[in-house]
């Protein structure tokens, strides 16, 4: 049984199957229906949502299968009964089971009862789902991942910066953090350096994401006193190459962490990394029901 927990749950050779398969499927969105049927596929979510709650309903649709949102508060999971539990019931009602939730011990848990496929929609160490969708942009629009230079600049203590150390890496990327002291991944060998024009120079990518994580709202004055001199301003773009392109996970606080000149640029392509979540995840969890009985 293979599950998606985090972004080195597939080998470097699995990454690139993967995204092949999502380009498939972003090209002809309804030929292939591993859940026809239909199939259940359960979704929880423990943190607010938009593109992850969208993308995994209308992928799941897309897929031939049914998307089964379980209400993350109501099921009161930890609390009201155990997360073993909970994976004992789920996995006999669903194909798989898609959890956006905290502690990464949580999805690690629902995996280990669950006896079905389980994916990580986010946690608080790992988003392995959007570094998907981030690399099949890149891809789109460099044509290629391999030594490509990444330079993700901001808060990179985080689980966006630990997927891209980590992601970045299989992908055979150069990845480079631009962060204050003490605001690195806390996974992965990647670079890192307090100087943020040095991490932007002469990069293809330039990733942001925003200073105030869930869960860390009463910090966010402090933060925002750190990251100011980290903010993606044209000026910081003028150091990558002519035709880097910028990334933005989304939600996105024009002023803070990026300018709105930059998100709303010809460089900017977080619209089609916001589309992409769909067509990657589709692709994960129909790589994942492939390989349900490995």
């Amino acid at each position: 049984m293979r599950h998606f927990l985090r972004d080195d749950d597939l080998t470097a050779a699995e990454q690139a199957e993967v995204l092949a398969l999502a380009a498939t499927l972003k090209a002809k969105p309804f030929e292939h229906q591993p859940f026809a049927g239909p199939h259940t596929i359960a979704m929880i979510f423990d943190k607010p949502t938009l593109r992850t709650q969208a993308s995994f309903a209308a992928g799941i649709a897309e897929l031939g299968g049914h998307p089964l949102l379980v209400e993350g508060k109501l099921a009161g999971i930890g609390h009201r009964e155990s997360i073993a539990d909970v994976a004992r019931v789920l996995g006999r009602q669903a194909a798989a089971i898609v959890w956006r939730t905290f502690e990464q011990s949580r999805i690690d848990e629902m995996a280990a009862y669950a006896g079905v496929p389980v994916v990580n929609a986010l946690t608080d160490d790992f988003h392995p789902c959007q570094l998907l969708a981030d690399l099949l942009t890149v891809q789109e629009h460099k044509g290629t991942l391999a030594g490509l230079k990444v330079a993700f600049v901001g808060d990179a203590a985080c689980n966006m910066g630990n997927s891209w150390a980590v992601a970045g890496g299989l992908a055979g990327m150069q990845v480079v953090f631009g962060c204050p002291e003490g605001y690195a991944p806390a996974v992965g060998d990647a670079p890192a350096t307090t100087d943020p024009v040095a991490a932007v120079t002469d990069a293809d990518v330039v990733v942001t994401d925003t200073w105030v994580s869930m869960g860390k709202e009463e910090e966010a004055e402090a933060r925002k006193a750190i990251f100011a001199p980290y903010a993606v301003t044209s000026e910081l773009m003028a150091h990558a190459k002519p035709d880097a392109i910028v990334l933005h996970c989304l939600p996105a606080y024009r002023g803070s962490e990026i300018s709105a000149e930059v998100l709303d640029g010809p460089q900017s392509v977080v619209w089609d990394e916001a589309e992409n979540r769909r067509h990657a995840q589709k692709a994960i969890l129909a790589w994942l029901e492939a390989r349900r009985h490995d």
